[in-house]
């Protein structure tokens, strides 16, 4: 079974092509980072302008590299998608409409104006092709980055780390579609912590990949911050405290060099002790023998190797998966096929698990 999978629920627009929810066939994303840079983070109003115009080339270049058996994980200009659908024809339209056998899309959480592009796309495509429209719940897409890589997924139950910009959760995945949360942050998630922060010590956004690497040559005894909620008796998670702190150590402040890199590697293992310790626990309560991670954080070198090095079955995907995409859309409507009239397909910003 094919399916086309349309992701758009922030500031990305992606699609793919996803056969019998494991074989990537087919991967475009178009990236607006240089954009949203400019404007030190992301403006929904602008950021769903963009996809409005990037939604179509995107499509089209996805369809092309199934028509010319060309796959490309690369993050394209919109100006570079636009060069590669001067090749594609009518035929290959058609071709392409008959090589699928169902669509799936994001209908949240994220932002409304995103969501929206991606869910009135693909309804328009749901009707003129005559296919099934699968919605998909951006934060379960996640989990599905551990099936596109892995000969063994992970083996129910287990438990989930979900950990991005916008989301801190776990979650015990019992089955395909069946969740249940067991924690998530009280205000800020991981990855809001890491870009705010990194933009405390003058990181242009997104600051985090670029913290996470000046932490490389840090050393982290030199600046004591604290692990906000490690020792509670629960699962959820604060980094708020973490970012005050943070705040009042660089005001008014001159770092040198060296300092700087001390600081960046505190801030991150601060984060990442938290993660790690919150999970293991988490696991241990529940006696999942399982852990997979999933969300663009996983991206983090330290917060992967922390995580191998304290529990024994851990799934990683690689950081490719772990940021936004449809490759993962497309995975989890293979698993949960709970396919809608497509009039009924509505986008909600607020979705949850």
């Amino acid at each position: 079974m094919r399916i086309l999978g349309i992701e758009t629920s922030c500031d990305e627009t992606a699609a793919a092509i996803v056969e019998n929810g494991k074989v990537v066939l087919s991967t475009t994303l178009a990236s607006s980072l240089q954009l949203h840079a400019k404007t030190g983070g992301i403006i929904p109003e602008i950021a769903a302008r963009d996809q409005v115009k990037a939604i179509i080339p995107v499509l089209e270049t996805c369809f092309s590299q199934i028509c010319h058996s060309e796959r490309s994980e690369e993050s394209l200009s919109l100006s570079e998608i636009s060069s590669e659908i001067l090749r594609f024809t009518q035929d290959d339209i058609n071709n392409f409409k008959n090589s699928i056998d169902a669509i799936a899309v994001t209908t949240g959480p994220g932002l409304i104006g995103s969501l929206l592009v991606g869910v009135e796309t693909a309804k328009a495509l749901a009707f003129a092709w005559h296919k099934p429209l699968i919605p998909v719940n951006h934060l379960v897409g996640h989990f599905y980055a551990n099936w596109l890589t892995e000969d063994q997924p992970p083996s129910f139950p287990f438990l989930f780390l979900l950990v991005s910009g916008g989301h801190t959760d776990l979650v015990i995945v019992k089955d395909h579609g069946v969740y249940e949360w067991v924690g998530g942050t009280r205000d800020d998630a991981a990855g809001e912590a890491f870009d705010k922060t990194a933009r405390l010590l003058g990181f242009d956004y997104p600051g985090g990949p670029k913290l996470s690497k000046l932490a490389e040559s840090g050393n982290s005894e030199e600046f004591k911050l604290p692990r906000p909620m490690i020792n509670s008796g629960d699962f959820d998670f604060s980094f708020s405290g973490l970012k005050t702190a943070v705040l009042t150590l660089a005001k008014d402040k001159q770092f040198t060099d060296q300092q700087k890199a001390n600081l960046a590697c505190s801030i991150e293992e601060a984060i990442v002790e938290v993660l790690v310790k919150k999970t293991v626990k988490a696991a241990k309560e529940y006696g999942t023998k399982e852990i997979a991670l999933g969300g663009g954080v996983v991206a983090n070198r330290r917060l992967r190797e922390a995580m191998k090095e304290n529990w024994d079955c851990v799934h990683i995907p690689p950081p490719s998966l772990c940021t936004d995409n449809a490759s993962v859309i497309a995975a989890a409507a293979f698993y949960n096929q709970k396919e809608i009239p497509w009039q009924e397909v509505k986008a909600d910003p607020s979705l949850h698990f």
